[in-house]
């Protein structure tokens, strides 16, 4: 599937699920007596919502990668194949091949995102990019709180001061993970939300970890062990789902690059895993040592 079809598709989920929404959605906002939050047409956290998300992958990779580093290195790898391919042209001395209709909605899309300031992005408008796809991550994780890579997105950029516009750090990042976990842990027909439940373990394992090398940490190791706990029913709720979808071939309704994904994504939190219970441990004989003391 070629990058703009890729595109349209998005864009046309996107714009499908946002008109949808705004339709259903004004009858119930204008309904003062409601106080529970509205979630039309059950997009949050729904299949639609899940496919919204994936949608949605591509802008919010746009608008990270220029807020973080200046540039879309998508674009600019474009924009070099480019030149390498005129000056082949040129020195070959052949007429330049006439226009397509897709080339020409190609070159489109490349200009609505093309910076024409020949000087680099200001912090302005970089603080203003992540802003946006800090947005996006946002409204994305709310569409599925299971889906793997908005989560780990979201928190990203919640944790890192450098590149968070609404810095929260500890207790909004835990809180989101806390979220997570009990969202993904109740959908059961799908491992892959079982994943997502286990890299948010982690991510609070790591939080704790942080804050016990302050003077006053918070977090005690029963509390770390207790987390190691929800990590370890995750990866092994991960691989219970796994096999009944070796059995129903749910597995071949997948691409071979998703399946490979799974498997990469399993193996990388199970290091973590063995590498967070080594720092448990090393904690716990810290702690042990002291009281002897």
């Amino acid at each position: 599937m070629t990058r703009i079809h890729t595109h349209t598709i998005s864009l046309g989920l996107i714009g499908s699920g946002v008109i949808a929404w705004a339709f259903a959605g004004r009858p119930l906002t204008a309904a003062h007596d409601l106080k529970v939050p509205l979630n039309p047409m059950g997009i949050n956290g729904g299949p639609y919502g899940e496919v919204l998300a994936m949608a949605m992958q591509g802008p919010i990779n746009t608008y990270s990668e220029i807020g973080i580093s200046g540039q879309a290195h998508n674009h600019a790898e474009g924009e070099k194949c480019e030149r390498h391919d005129d000056h082949a042209a040129s020195a070959k001395s052949t007429p330049a091949p006439k226009r397509t209709f897709q080339q020409f909605l190609v070159s489109l899309e490349k200009a609505a995102e093309a910076r024409t300031n020949p000087y680099s992005a200001g912090e302005a408008l970089k603080r203003h990019l992540r802003r946006q796809a800090e947005d996006k991550l946002r409204f994305a994780y709310k569409l599925d709180p299971a889906h793997y890579g908005n989560y780990n997105a979201l928190h990203f950029f919640l944790t890192e001061p450098a590149v968070s516009t609404r810095p929260q750090l500890t207790r909004a990042a835990a809180k989101l993970a806390e979220d997570t976990i009990q969202y993904s842990l109740k959908q059961e027909n799908d491992p892959r939300a079982a994943l997502t439940a286990a890299a948010a373990a982690t991510n609070i394992l790591q939080l704790m970890f942080e804050d016990h090398k302050s003077e006053a940490p918070k977090f005690t190791t029963q509390q770390m062990r207790q987390f190691l706990n929800v990590l370890d029913y995750s990866l092994a709720r991960y691989e219970t789902i796994a096999k009944q979808w070796d059995e129903s071939k749910n597995w071949e309704l997948l691409s071979p690059q998703r399946i490979t994904e799974c498997d990469e994504r399993f193996q990388f939190i199970c290091k973590i895993r063995h590498a967070s219970e080594q720092t448990i441990v090393r904690f716990e004989q810290k702690v042990q040592a002291q009281a002897s003391n």
